[in-house]
């Protein structure tokens, strides 16, 4: 099987590309990747050589290029990982969120139309249900979008839906909650709590730290695509939760006592606009198919501050801008 893969440098694309070459040996890989900001290549250094991989600078809002490369590598299937994901950037410039989670969506949408392909999986988020009290989001729960982020993958959603609908569409999507782990970009929570802990910083916490969200470790993410890739029925949304719910205070309290930080780390900030105060999603449904969580929170919480502890080098580069310079030279002419 050829997968096309897009937004593959990104966290959870990268740890999916390296989970789907080391399960599946006769599998091959086509990584679409635009090298933004949050993409870096060092994610997948350990794999570029690999003959079943194939890097591939370009936008997925870009008809022409994404056409011409589905028409010649011919994959089986399209996973579309390409996004801006971060709330706090969408609040601030909304337009490139836009742009690339709704409009990029429809050009690989069209592709799919135009090159019959197999199936189509879009990565969609818990985000899209908006907040909710009690309870938990099954995927029948009305999507009420609360941030610019969050609205632009809730539109993507509706239009993979559409396509479906209208088009006959082979497409599926997933919604995960909040992902940790390794090579995790650190402008989002953890990461960025455990390098600024290692560099000596405080933390800033959102208003009074409560708000909770269901964290899921990024390679039970990824064996749930997986599992979708595999298993999905075409035209259906799939939850992917863990059914580990911790307020973002508890989550600073484990980070800071792991690496042997007082609560004078912690600086309470003002609160961001439109905060979502929980996320819970219901994954029965992907359970029908077999999928459970397998890692241990405090176990795989541990190992990803150990992983950040053990390779400075990468997020101290992404810390200080320098990476990006370099690989913007590096890619420019491929």
């Amino acid at each position: 099987m050829k997968l096309l893969i897009t937004g593959g440098l990104g966290f959870i694309g990268s740890n999916f590309i390296r989970y789907i070459l080391n399960k599946y040996k006769n599998y091959e890989v086509v990584n679409l990747d635009k090298m933004t900001y949050a993409a870096n290549p060092e994610n997948l250094r350990d794999i570029e050589n690999d003959r079943r991989y194939k890097f591939v600078k370009g936008d997925i809002c870009d008809k022409n290029l994404v056409d011409n490369l589905v028409s010649a590598e011919k994959p089986d299937v399209i996973i579309n990982f390409a996004a801006e994901t971060h709330v706090d950037r969408s609040i601030l410039e909304p337009e490139a969120f836009i742009k690339t989670d709704i409009f990029g969506t429809y050009t690989l949408l069209e592709a799919v139309k135009a090159h019959k392909i197999e199936k189509y999986i879009q990565i969609s988020t818990d985000e899209v249900y908006g907040s909710i009290e009690k309870g938990k989001f099954t995927e029948e729960s009305t999507i009420k979008p609360n941030s610019p982020y969050s609205s632009s993958k809730a539109g993507a959603d509706l239009l993979v839906r559409a396509y479906f609908e209208t088009y006959n569409l082979p497409v599926v999507i997933t919604r995960s909650s909040n992902n940790y782990g390794p090579y995790a970009y650190p402008e989002k929570m953890i990461p960025l709590f455990i390098t600024n802990l290692i560099e000596g910083k405080k933390v800033p916490l959102y208003g009074d730290g409560l708000n909770i969200r269901d964290w899921l470790y990024v390679l039970d993410n990824c064996s749930g695509i997986d599992v979708v890739l595999h298993k999905g029925k075409i035209g259906e949304v799939y939850n992917i939760g863990a059914d580990n719910e911790r307020t973002n205070k508890e989550i600073t309290e484990i980070i800071l006592k792991e690496l042997g930080k007082d609560k004078n780390f912690i600086e309470y900030v003002k609160d961001r606009p439109g905060h979502d105060f929980r996320y819970a999603l219901d994954s029965k449904k992907i359970k029908k198919l077999g999928w459970r969580p397998e890692y241990d929170f405090k176990k795989a919480i541990k190992e990803t501050i150990e992983w950040y502890v053990s390779n400075p080098d990468w997020w101290k580069k992404i810390k200080s801008g320098e990476y990006l310079e370099y690989y913007k030279k590096q890619y420019r002419s491929r």
